[in-house]
């Protein structure tokens, strides 16, 4: 099986159980990219009955975590008075965060419905999207590259979260984030994926933990690393004293939609 990322022959590696029921489902890592992949998934369409799992008790902790990272990461590095996506946005949590907070985001998931940021749909009509997150996508992605260009078409500004490989594969009951229950992670990115597909759209690459920007821009490492250790002490408050929240204009502006 050829990679998905570098198209290098894989190997595999391991073999597993998903959704308690598919037994010998095969898991293949490339030598190439250290990118490792399922085979072809055809559980899927089950996997996804719920856009959302059960097992994803870390929804709102997650998101609100991630509004103190991405404001302090946008305030800094990029243009605040621009648009934004959250692509990927689920129930439209993080959209909603960040506009309370007063940055001007929108949403899109194919998947998803959205509960909480609704009047604040992507469309192709939106310009000048300043940068996109994608939180806990790249994981579900079938054909990773295909994604990733959709995403960088809109803007090559990417803040994006997913858990990397170690060195070498972890065993299926050594590490929770095969996420084998649901059967909703396929694709598994290591330090080395992200590098050579930073390379291959000609994109910069920092990571801080399981959080990553592909990025046109070259910032310095140290402001980008002080940025990230300092998000949730007094940087994100500067940020949200400075931001004007968009959350009672946008009731005003909800009035009036039909």
């Amino acid at each position: 099986m050829n990679c998905r990322i570098c198209n290098y022959k894989s190997k595999h590696v391991f073999s597993t159980t998903i959704l308690n029921k598919y037994n010998d489902i095969k898991y293949y890592h490339c030598d190439n990219c250290k990118f490792l992949q399922t085979q072809e998934p055809f559980w899927l369409t089950e996997a996804y009955s719920d856009s959302i799992s059960r097992q994803d008790t870390g929804v709102m902790s997650r998101n609100i975590s991630l509004s103190k990272v991405v404001s302090v990461i946008i305030y800094f590095l990029f243009n605040r008075n621009d648009k934004f996506l959250d692509y990927g946005g689920g129930y439209g949590i993080f959209t909603r965060l960040m506009r309370d907070i007063g940055f001007d985001f929108y949403w899109y998931d194919p998947y998803s419905n959205n509960l909480v940021s609704r009047g604040f749909e992507y469309s192709k009509n939106l310009k000048n999207i300043e940068l996109i997150t994608s939180f806990e996508c790249f994981e579900h992605f079938i054909k990773p590259l295909e994604d990733i260009e959709k995403i960088i078409s809109i803007s090559s500004n990417v803040i994006f979260t997913t858990q990397l490989l170690s060195e070498s594969v972890p065993k299926p009951k050594d590490w929770w984030y095969y996420s084998l229950q649901t059967g909703q992670h396929i694709s598994f990115y290591s330090k080395s994926t992200l590098e050579f597909i930073a390379k291959k759209y000609d994109l910069n690459l920092y990571s801080w933990g399981g959080i990553h920007l592909f990025t046109k821009k070259n910032i310095k490492r140290f402001i980008f690393n002080k940025l990230m250790q300092y998000r949730k002490w007094f940087l994100f408050n500067y940020v949200k004293m400075k931001m004007k929240s968009r959350t009672v204009d946008d009731m005003n502006f909800i009035k009036y939609l039909r």
